[in-house]
């Protein structure tokens, strides 16, 4: 078989509905739905069942539902022998295939993920921070761009490495438009601003990298069962003690998901699946590495396709 990795989303990719047929046909996933309401206090299997989608899309919120169901999916394919040698996320991603990779429990990965939410919420008020897609300009552009607009105007850098031609920038909402504005007279194809409430990965985030810190060293945490690449750095884990550092450090650093990606392939992996909501880690391999095999289980119906493909080639 060839060399497998686990790809899991972040936030953007939360659906209203998502999980709900898994529940129907999964003993695991109804357990796992049930393990994530008993840990948060609240039902997060209501939310993702039925919405609303304005609840649902709150940090604190889809931060939890997004690692219960890519989890669940996670498990389902290990369950059926379609296990990885390695895997990432992508930014809240990370802490998914570090629960499938035996680093935390389940249940408390769901409870500290929803903290990292509220932190992250936390650090800047609503409003005052923000995020934009820039697309299809260098990163080296895009940095020196938003170097230049620090100076003057407000807080800005690029935060996201997502693929080639795609960068995401984030700071305060001055910082961001502005950088925004610059960079399309530079020739970017686009500057989307994003549908969040806060400057992710930024160093506006730094409050809350302090705050989850303590959370996280409240909690056990074990050497990964296989390599989970670092979203800091791009480089493969290995030890509790180094995803610790990398995770407290994430909250408030840009995410290299290009580096991550590589590394993987680097390791040896050429066929990746995507286990959670959404094909957006799909999407961007296509533009990282047109050659590497990339399949997606959001449900179950896409789950059974990635069983089924294996059961061929296995």
């Amino acid at each position: 078989m060839n060399t497998l990795a686990f790809l899991c989303p972040g936030q953007g990719a939360q659906a209203v509905g998502m999980g709900a047929d898994l529940i129907e046909k999964y003993e695991l996933a109804k357990r796992r739905f049930e393990e994530a309401d008993e840990a948060l206090g609240f039902s997060i299997s209501k939310l993702c069942f039925e919405g609303p989608a304005e609840k649902l899309q709150l940090t604190a919120n889809t931060q939890p539902a997004i690692l219960t169901v890519s989890v669940i999916l996670g498990e389902l394919l290990k369950e059926n022998g379609v296990v990885p040698s390695v895997a990432g996320g992508h930014s809240l991603g990370e802490y998914s295939a570090l629960v499938l990779a035996g680093v935390i429990d389940f249940k408390e990965a769901v409870l500290l993920v929803h903290k990292r939410g509220e932190f992250m919420q936390e650090a800047v008020p609503v409003g005052k921070g923000g995020m934009a897609a820039i697309l299809g300009l260098t990163d080296e552009v895009i940095e020196e761009v938003c170097a230049e607009v620090q100076k003057t105007v407000g807080e800005v850098q690029a935060v996201n490495y997502n693929c080639p031609g795609q960068t995401v920038i984030a700071g305060t909402i001055e910082g961001v438009t502005k950088a925004a504005e610059e960079l399309k007279a530079k020739g970017a194809k686009k500057a989307v601003v994003l549908p969040v409430s806060a400057p992710f990965h930024s160093s506006l985030m730094k409050p809350a990298a302090e705050k989850l810190a303590v959370e996280i060293e409240k909690l056990e945490w074990k050497d990964p069962a296989f390599p989970v690449v670092a979203n800091v750095d791009g480089k493969l884990q290995k030890d509790a003690k180094t995803i610790k550092a990398n995770l407290i450090a994430q909250a408030a650093s840009p995410v290299k998901w290009i580096d991550c990606v590589k590394t993987m392939t680097e390791f040896g992996a050429d066929t990746f699946i995507e286990a959670g909501p959404g094909k957006t880690l799909a999407g961007f391999n296509k533009r990282i590495d047109r050659k590497l095999t990339t399949l997606n289980a959001e449900n179950e119906e896409s789950l059974k396709k990635v069983l089924d493909y294996f059961k061929e080639v296995g």
